[in-house]
C-alpha cells in the first residue's frame, strides 16, 4: 500500500496489495466470517478512537468519513496495521456496547490481555449473551455496563458475585435477600470474612451467625482472646459450642471446667470418659445408670473389662445393648445363667450361638433345646397370633446372609414369613425391606405401593430395573395428581419407556391431551400429545393387529379434527370468515364432541358474532350451546358481558337460569376485584 492510499478501501493509490482492497473477496475468509455480518453504529454512539477517523491515520482523506461510519472496516484496518494497545482497548470497549464477542477476542489478543481472553473463553458456558458480554465488560473495567447487563438477563447469582468482588457489600446483601436467596448464607459468610479481615469483629460475628457457621468460625476468630471467646460461648447457650469449649478445656488439662461444660452440653459419653480417666469410676457408673446412654455404658463396660470386673462389665454391656460382648464374657467366664437371659434378649445369631455353646458343653441340654425352639416359636407366635413386629424385633429375628446355621433357602423362607406378618400388620416399609432381603422384588414393590410413599416407590423402581416393577410404578404414579407435577409426568413417561409398555404410554399421552383440552383449552399441546400417542401405539407390539389398527385410525381422526380447530384459531385474527366456516363445519362432524369441546367452538362463534353486532346469529348459537352444555357451565366459554350484550342486542330477556349464572359470575368478578384492591391497600 502506498502512503497516499486509504487504510481501509485503498482509493487514490496507484498500487493495491492483496488483502488490502475494498472488496470483501480480497480479505481472508477467517477474518471476514461473522465480522461484517452485523452493522455497527456511528462513531459518536460507540466511542471509536478519534485518531482512526483522521486522514493522517487512515492514510488519506478520501474515505475517512466512510471508515468512521463502519467499525467493521476499522477492525479490518486494525488487522493489517500496527496500533497502540490503547486503540485496541478502545475497540474492545466498543464491542461491549455492540455485543460483538467475536471481535472482542481478537482485540484482547492484540492487547495481550491473557486474563481477559481466558475469562471470556470460560464465559461461553453461560446461556445468556448478556452474561457473556458482562464478563468482557468487567475485564475492561466497565463496571456499570456489567451491572446493567447482569440485571438485563436476570442473572442475580452472577450479579451477587460481581457486587462482592467489587466490594459493594450492601448491594450484594440486598440482591441475595431479594433475588438470590439460594446463595444468601454464602453471601453472609463472605461478608463476615470481609469484615473480619477489616477488623470489624462484632459485625463479622453477627454475619457468621446469620450464615450458620458461627460454631466453627467464631471460635477460630476469637482464638487469640480467650476471655471474649468464653463470654461468647456462655452467652450463646448452644450445646455444640459448650461441647467444643469443653473439648478445648480438656486439651488444656482443665478437667474440672471441662466436666462442667460437658454436663451443660449433655455429652454423657465424654463425662464418663473424663471421670474414668480421673479414676472416679463410681461417679461414671452413676452417670451411665442415670442417663442410660449406650455410648457411655459401652465405654464404662470396656473399663470394667480391663479391670477384670466381669459382673459390672456384663451389666454395662447389657445396658449398651452390646449383647454379643456380654455373651462373649459369659461364655469365657462360665456365667451360664446370665448367658441364657442375654441370648433370649439378643439377635437370632446370638441365640443360636448360645444354643450351640450349651450343646457343645453337653450340660444343660434343656437350655440348648429351649433356645433352638424359642427362636422358631417366637416367629410362629408373631405369625399366628398376629403380634406386632417392631423394627427392632424384625431385625433380631433376621438371620444374616453368611450364617452357617440356616441354608440360604430356609433363610429366604424365614424372611418372607416375617414380611408376610408385617404386611398383615400394615408395616409396609418393614415388609418391603424383608421381601427385598429375601430377593423377592415384586412382592417388595407391592408392599411399597401399599405404603403410598411416592419418593421411595420412584427410587425403588429406578434401582430394581425390572420391567414389571417399572410398569407397576408408572401405574401407581398415574393414580396421583400428576397433572400439576411435571416431575411425576416425567417419571411416568420414563418408567413406561423403560418397561417397554408403549401401549400404556400411548394411553397416558392420550390422557395428557384430554387434560390440556379440559383444563387449559390448549389444543396445540393436545395435538402434540396425541401425535406422541400415535407414535408410541404404532411401535407397540399388539396382541390383536386389527384392534391396534382401529385405535390408530381413531387417533388419526381425532388429530385431524384438532388440526382443523387449531387452524381456525390461528387464522381468526386475519381471516375471521374462514375461521367461522371451519367452526361451522366442525359442528357438523359426528365425532367432534369426542375430541373438541362444543363449548369452545360455539363460544368462538358467539364471541365473533357479538363483536360483529350480529346479535340474532350470536343468540342462535347461544341457544345451540344451551342445548349441548349445562347452563351452569356457560360461563366457562362465554363471558358474562357477552351474554348480556347478546340478549340485549337480540331483544330477548335472559332466562332465570341464565340470569342466576350471570349474577354469580358477576359477583365472583367483583369479589376478585375487591380482593385485589384490598391487597394493593395492604401492600404499600
Amino acid at each position: 500500500m502506498l502512503a497516499g492510499a486509504c487504510g481501509s478501501c485503498g482509493k487514490a493509490a496507484p498500487l493495491q496489495q492483496p488483502g488490502f482492497g475494498c472488496k470483501a473477496q480480497n480479505i481472508p475468509p477467517t477474518v471476514t466470517d461473522g465480522i461484517l455480518s452485523k452493522p455497527s453504529r456511528p462513531e459518536g454512539s460507540v466511542g471509536i478512537p478519534k485518531e482512526l477517523c483522521k486522514p493522517e491515520v487512515s492514510g488519506g482523506g478520501c474515505c475517512a468519513q466512510s471508515c468512521s461510519q463502519d467499525p467493521s472496516r476499522i477492525f479490518l484496518t486494525f488487522l493489517n496495521s500496527r496500533y497502540s494497545e490503547a486503540v485496541w482497548e478502545s475497540m474492545a470497549r466498543m464491542c461491549v456496547r455492540t455485543q460483538r464477542l467475536d471481535v472482542a477476542r481478537v482485540c484482547l489478543g492484540h492487547m495481550g490481555h491473557a486474563r481477559g481472553a481466558k475469562a471470556l473463553r470460560e464465559a461461553q458456558q453461560e446461556p445468556e449473551p448478556e452474561a457473556r458480554v458482562a464478563v468482557l465488560a468487567i475485564q475492561l473495567g466497565m463496571l456499570e455496563d456489567a451491572e446493567r447487563l447482569y440485571k438485563a438477563c436476570q442473572r442475580y447469582d452472577l450479579l451477587n458475585k460481581f457486587y462482592q468482588a467489587s466490594n459493594q457489600w450492601q448491594k450484594a446483601l440486598e440482591t441475595a435477600e431479594n433475588q438470590d436467596r439460594v446463595h444468601l448464607r454464602t453471601t453472609y459468610y463472605n461478608y463476615a470474612k470481609h469484615l473480619e479481615a477489616t477488623g470489624e469483629q462484632s459485625l463479622a460475628l453477627t454475619h457468621y451467625e446469620k450464615s450458620d457457621t458461627h460454631r466453627f468460625e467464631v471460635p477460630r476468630m476469637l482464638s487469640e482472646d480467650l476471655q471474649a471467646l468464653e463470654n461468647y460461648v456462655n452467652s450463646m447457650k448452644d450445646k455444640s459450642l459448650w461441647k467444643w469449649w469443653a473439648q478445648y478445656l480438656e486439651s488444656q488439662s482443665d478437667l474440672e471446667a471441662a466436666l462442667k461444660y460437658y454436663a451443660l452440653a449433655q455429652d454423657y459419653f465424654s463425662l464418663v470418659r473424663v471421670h474414668c480417666f480421673q479414676g472416679n469410676i463410681q461417679k461414671a457408673a452413676e452417670i451411665a445408670n442415670e442417663t442410660g446412654s449406650w455410648a457411655a455404658s459401652y465405654h464404662l463396660a470396656r473399663q470394667y473389662e480391663s479391670q477384670d470386673n466381669v459382673a459390672q462389665a456384663v451389666h454395662f454391656y447389657t445396658r449398651a445393648q452390646a449383647f454379643n460382648n456380654a455373651i462373649r464374657l459369659c461364655k469365657a467366664n462360665n456365667l451360664d445363667d446370665q448367658l441364657m437371659n442375654l441370648a433370649l434378649l439378643s439377635s437370632p445369631e446370638d441365640m443360636i450361638e448360645a444354643a450351640c455353646y450349651y450343646e457343645e458343653k453337653g450340660e444343660q441340654m434343656d437350655r440348648a433345646v429351649m433356645l433352638y425352639h424359642k427362636y422358631h416359636e417366637a416367629l410362629q407366635l408373631c405369625l399366628e397370633q398376629n403380634l406386632t413386629i417392631t423394627e427392632e424385633l424384625a431385625e433380631k429375628m433376621t438371620v444374616c446372609k453368611d450364617s452357617q446355621d440356616l441354608s440360604e433357602e430356609a433363610r429366604r423362607e424365614l424372611l418372607e414369613q416375617i414380611a408376610d406378618c408385617c404386611m398383615r400388620q400394615g408395616n409396609y416399609h418393614m415388609a418391603t425391606k424383608k421381601y427385598t432381603q429375601a430377593g423377592n422384588k415384586l412382592k417388595a414393590m407391592r408392599a411399597l405401593l401399599k405404603s403410598g410413599d411416592t419418593e421411595k416407590i420412584i427410587f425403588f423402581a429406578g434401582v430394581s430395573r425390572q420391567r414389571e416393577i417399572y410398569i407397576m410404578a408408572a401405574n401407581y404414579l398415574q393414580s396421583l395428581d400428576w397433572r400439576n407435577d411435571p416431575k411425576i409426568i416425567a417419571n411416568i413417561i420414563s418408567f413406561y419407556t423403560k418397561g417397554k409398555a408403549l401401549d400404556l404410554l400411548a394411553g397416558f399421552y392420550d390422557a395428557c391431551a384430554q387434560v390440556e383440552i379440559d383444563e387449559y383449552q390448549n389444543y396445540e399441546k393436545a395435538h402434540r400429545a396425541l401425535a406422541e400417542a400415535y407414535r408410541c401405539l404404532s411401535k407397540a407390539k399388539a396382541r390383536s393387529p386389527e384392534e391396534q389398527e382401529s385405535k390408530l385410525a381413531h387417533l388419526q381422526s381425532r388429530m385431524a379434527l384438532l388440526k382443523r380447530f387449531i387452524h381456525a384459531q390461528r387464522v381468526y385474527p386475519e381471516d375471521p370468515k374462514e375461521a367461522v366456516r371451519q367452526c361451522e363445519l366442525l359442528l357438523a362432524e359426528q365425532d367432534c364432541e369426542d375430541t373438541i369441546r362444543h363449548g369452545d367452538v360455539l363460544g368462538l362463534l358467539v364471541q365473533h358474532y357479538a363483536q360483529a353486532e350480529e346479535f340474532h346469529t350470536a343468540y342462535r348459537y347461544l341457544e345451540e350451546m344451551q342445548k349441548r352444555i349445562p347452563v351452569s357451565h356457560l360461563s366457562f366459554y362465554v363471558s358474562a358481558q357477552t351474554l348480556e350484550a347478546v340478549h340485549r342486542g337480540a331483544g330477548v330477556p335472559m332466562s332465570q337460569a341464565l340470569a342466576a349464572v350471570h349474577r354469580a359470575h358477576s359477583s365472583t368478578d367483583n369479589r376478585e376485584v375487591e380482593e385485589e384492591v384490598a391487597d394493593e391497600v395492604e401492600d404499600p
